[in-house]
């Protein structure tokens, strides 16, 4: 396939320590280790070799004993971005925090010097925490209801970006002899009083190279969708068909002119997780291998995860039943029983469908076949660009970069060197006008 357009991929790489398939980790040559940090290096620099656009880390605030070997323990993501930051020099650093269980005079804090330490290299993924169990490890009585968090997080998002202007650019004088060290009339109070916050500022951290962090969203109901559409720079999505892709994309696109937006001022990035092997029948057995390592005892724990719901009195070798929707957890679900009645799965067929990629899709095949699929979800405005889900490391993420991305370069398709030295500048994005210049 060749390619006479002027638009560039934009590509994340979701990193697990352990890998996404759930057996990845269990593979001759992988290593894994979600507090193995220099494990962790390894997978940065070599994304950054791939000339990614960033790293992506996801987070949780809750475990158990039959959680999965990448989250029953793992880092506290933006600390990890910051050692990370220090390893890297170009590639985007993304990460995850909840508006439900963070205060946005913290948050703003927290991501705003990372952003400095790195010279612009970070983004937010704002989630809302769809985990009831969450609650019980932050004082809560109860869990805040869907909308509930969407209202809250949509109030969160604009005291953050309000509090990251609290500094007009280049604020330092630094004159020994006037005795002048700051410029303070570039400083400014928000004063923010709504629903839910109720915050004065000033923040006492300055703005980096690209202005302020890139905001990431990865809700696909209809109030993430309108989240997404009002801040959300890069989305994340989980998409199966290419229809249903090009569906998603499009409306999500015809969302934006509600919020002033265009198009090109928000990327969406399905979830991909690859599996490549330098023929396809090597691919499939690679494949194959690593579904035959899935362990069917954690199938009622997954599944019971996903859904929010207790799935113990359902048969594993009966079809997928009708399970009820749970309050506050939408989108995942929906897509996971699309995917069951469409190839008319059981229970135990959807469980190892998910143990391999949690809903994503999954191409197995040659870099070429790998390209060809990137390449038509891309062309077909199914997508701006993918997230990466290597199933095992750092052997997974290797056979992307040195057979994909080279096949994707020669296409036109992907950067062969990084033109910028922010994230901003890596997806295209305009570094946004401080509001009090």
């Amino acid at each position: 396939m060749t390619t006479t357009s002027d638009r560039q991929l934009k590509m994340g790489v979701f990193v697990q320590g352990a890998g996404h398939h759930i057996a990845g980790w269990r593979m001759p040559e992988a290593k894994s280790g979600s507090e193995n940090l220099e494990l962790i290096v390894e997978i940065a620099r070599i994304a950054e070799e791939g000339k990614f656009d960033m790293l992506f880390l996801a987070d949780g605030l809750t475990t158990a004993r039959d959680a999965t070997p990448s989250v029953i323990a793992r880092f506290e993501p933006i600390t990890l971005l910051a050692a990370l930051a220090m390893a890297t020099s170009r590639i985007g650093l993304a990460v995850t925090a909840s508006t439900t269980y963070y205060e946005p005079f913290n948050l703003a804090r927290l991501l705003a010097s990372v952003d400095l330490i790195s010279g612009g290299r970070v983004a937010w993924n704002v989630v809302t925490t769809s985990s009831t169990a969450a609650a019980a490890n932050f004082s809560a009585a109860e869990h805040l209801e869907h909308g509930l968090r969407y209202e809250r997080a949509a109030e969160f998002v604009e005291v953050v970006q309000g509090l990251w202007d609290s500094w007009e650019p280049d604020p330092y004088v630094v004159d020994k002899e006037k005795g002048v060290y700051m410029d303070t009339s570039k400083l400014h109070e928000l004063g923010h009083e709504g629903r839910f916050f109720s915050v004065k500022g000033p923040l006492n951290v300055t703005s980096s190279p690209q202005g302020r962090p890139v905001i990431i969203q990865a809700g696909s109901s209809g109030v993430g969708m309108q989240l997404a559409a009002q801040y959300g720079e890069v989305v994340f999505t989980a998409q199966q068909a290419l229809e249903d892709a090009q569906t998603f994309y499009k409306e999500l696109k015809g969302l934006l002119p509600n919020y002033g937006r265009t198009a090109d001022q928000c990327h969406i990035l399905p979830g991909l997780l690859p599996v490549v092997g330098a023929t396809e029948k090597e691919a499939q057995e690679k494949y194959e291998h690593l579904q035959s390592l899935i362990d069917d005892d954690g199938a009622y724990s997954l599944l019971s995860e996903r859904f929010q719901l207790d799935m113990r009195s359902y048969e594993l070798d009966e079809p997928v039943p009708d399970v009820p929707e749970t309050p506050g957890h939408k989108s995942r679900p929906q897509l996971l029983l699309k995917l069951a009645r469409e190839k008319g799965y059981t229970l135990r067929e959807l469980y190892r469908e998910v143990a391999g990629a949690r809903g994503h899709r999954i191409v197995v095949g040659t870099p070429v076949q790998l390209a060809d699929h990137i390449q038509q979800w891309f062309d077909g405005h199914a997508a701006d660009g993918f997230n990466i889900m290597p199933p095992y490391m750092p052997g997974g993420l290797k056979d992307f970069t040195q057979g994909v991305i080279p096949e994707l370069q020669n296409r036109g398709l992907f950067r062969e060197d990084y033109d910028g030295s922010t994230l901003r500048q890596h997806l295209g994005l305009h570094k946004p006008e401080n509001r009090y210049s």
